[in-house]
C-alpha cells in the first residue's frame, strides 16, 4: 500500500474517456493512490468494458433496480464505505446527486464541465458556446455543491474558438484538455491531503 496516496473511486455512465485519462495517469504513477474502483449505473456502458481491459474493479449499480434516488444512493454509499473512498471524480456520471449525498462527501467530490464556469451550464455546454458565437470557452475541474455544475473551482483552461471551428472539432479540443486538466487537478487534491497529513502528525 501506498501510503502516500488515497482511494479514488470514479463514476461514469458514458463513453469513458475521462476515466480513461484518469487511470491512465494512474497506471503512468502521475498520481498516487492506493486503489480506483468504477462506479455506473449503466450495465451497457462503454466505460465498463474500459475498466474491465484496465483491471480496474466495476461496481454496477443499476439505477432502475431502486424504486426513488434514496435508495439508489444508499446503496453506492454502502459500497463506497467497503473501499473507504478519499475522493469520487465524476467523470460522465449522468445523475444529479442529491444534497444529502453531495453533504456527505463535502470538498471530496469533483466533477469536469466543458466550459469556464459560471458561463454555459447544463449538458449541452459546448454545443451552447458554439452556436451563440462565443470567442472563447473552456474545461473547468471543480467541487460540486447543492447546485448544479457549481461549487468551488479547482482548475480552468481556457479554449479559444476559431472560426474554422466546427461542433466536432470544438468538441475534440476540449475532450483533449479534460483529458490533461482532471488528473491535475486530482493530483492537487493529493497533495494537498499529504500536506494536511503532515501538519496534524
Amino acid at each position: 500500500m501506498n501510503k502516500a496516496g488515497l482511494n479514488l473511486a470514479i463514476f461514469a455512465s458514458g463513453n469513458g474517456s475521462n476515466f480513461a485519462a484518469i487511470v491512465k495517469a494512474v497506471k503512468q504513477k502521475k498520481i498516487k493512490v492506493n486503489s480506483v474502483i468504477l462506479v455506473c449505473d449503466k450495465p451497457e456502458a462503454l466505460v465498463v468494458k474500459r475498466a474491465q481491459k484496465a483491471k480496474i474493479q466495476v461496481i454496477l449499480i443499476n439505477r432502475q433496480d431502486f424504486a426513488g434516488r434514496d435508495d439508489f444512493e444508499e446503496a453506492i454509499i454502502q459500497r463506497l464505505k467497503n473501499y473507504k473512498i478519499d475522493l469520487i471524480a465524476l467523470a460522465g456520471f449522468m445523475r444529479i446527486l442529491s444534497a444529502s449525498f453531495v453533504r456527505r462527501y463535502r470538498n471530496r467530490i469533483m466533477n469536469i464541465h466543458p466550459s469556464l464556469l459560471p458561463d454555459f451550464k447544463g449538458a449541452h455546454a459546448i454545443r451552447d458556446a458554439f452556436d451563440q458565437k462565443a470567442a472563447f470557452t473552456g474545461v473547468t475541474v471543480h467541487f460540486i455543491d447543492e447546485e448544479v455544475d457549481n461549487g468551488p473551482i479547482i482548475l480552468q483552461q481556457k479554449i479559444k474558438i476559431s472560426k474554422k471551428d466546427t461542433l466536432t472539432s470544438l468538441e475534440k479540443r476540449i475532450h483533449t484538455v479534460e483529458h490533461k486538466l482532471y488528473p491535475e487537478a486530482i493530483k492537487l487534491f493529493i497533495r494537498a491531503k499529504q500536506k494536511h497529513r503532515k501538519l496534524t502528525l
